[in-house]
């Protein structure tokens, strides 16, 4: 299954850009007010502190384009922001039968994906991502699809089980 929000790329840039540019004239009305109109009081500020929350909502929201791509043996999962020197991009690949679990948190608007995966070194190894701006429908097919690969696994590890029991009784 693949599963990808690079679609939506463009939306997320122009709503970056609104907000910088709201950001941006707020900061102007704001200076233009204090200096030369005085027509807002305290209220000025509020031209500065709303954009400026808009913004920091947004990015904190994480890395807005999700790629995800379970055809074939592997489990392939791309993480990455719409600004590319904001953030270093995700990019993990690992075969299927590594995954142990996985968990979707969701705290109001912040959407994140936790990737169990067995490591030969130490045991196990937690993957983070960021899925805010994936949609509901987007969020179910994801874990419908890894549910898929973690009962498959438990079912091999299961079996193996059972036939070693076999060989040693």
């Amino acid at each position: 299954m693949r599963l990808s929000n690079r679609n939506k790329a463009s939306v997320y840039n122009f709503l970056s850009t609104v907000l910088l540019m709201i950001m941006a004239l707020g900061i102007i009305v704001f200076i233009a007010n204090k200096y030369r109109f005085n027509a807002l009081e305290d209220e000025s500020y509020l031209l500065i502190i709303v954009p400026i929350m808009m913004l920091i909502i947004f990015y904190i929201c994480g890395r807005q384009i999700f790629e995800y791509d379970s055809d074939g043996e592997a489990l392939n999962f791309k993480n990455r922001n719409i600004i590319p020197f904001l953030d270093k991009p995700l990019h993990d690949e690992f075969p299927k039968y590594k995954l142990i679990k996985y968990d979707v948190v969701s705290i109001l608007f912040i959407k994140r994906l936790y990737i169990t995966v067995s490591s030969k070194n130490n045991g196990s190894t937690i993957l983070k991502y960021q899925i805010s701006y994936l949609n509901r429908k987007e969020v179910n097919d994801l874990k419908l699809s890894l549910n898929k690969v973690v009962k498959a696994n438990k079912e091999n590890k299961d079996k193996k089980t059972d036939d070693d029991r076999r060989i040693f009784a």
